[in-house]
């Protein structure tokens, strides 16, 4: 079973910071026991669009169209037998603590 995990800021992070290659060490883990599938870093949210259609006409608007102190920064792709599982991995992520991590299964298209 997939999971999108999406990295996001918080406004109110844990008083624990991060430790120098805390999130490379959880990166290489589930790497190597084939959990983590791939992700990336996100460019800052200035950098973002959105883009809509209306009535035929392409809309294009900078950065993320709902105003929200906490972003999107980063994202995982984990590969896990269970939801349970991917909360225990997600809780491991350093980010669990600075900022949050939302969980999603794929929900592939039937046909």
């Amino acid at each position: 079973m997939q999971f999108m995990m999406f990295v996001c800021s918080d406004s109110e992070p844990d008083d624990k910071p991060e430790t120098p290659g805390e999130v490379e060490t959880w990166v290489d883990t589930l790497e190597k026991n084939g959990k983590r599938l791939m992700g990336d870093r996100l460019r800052p949210n200035k950098d973002a669009r959105t883009v809509r259609v209306r009535k035929g006409k392409v809309i294009v608007t900078d950065g993320p169209f709902a105003e929200a102190k906490e972003v999107i920064v980063g994202f995982d792709i984990l590969e896990c037998d269970s939801m349970e599982e991917a909360i225990a991995i997600a809780a491991r992520h350093p980010m669990a603590r600075a900022g949050r991590l939302e969980l999603r299964a794929f929900w592939p298209f039937e046909g």
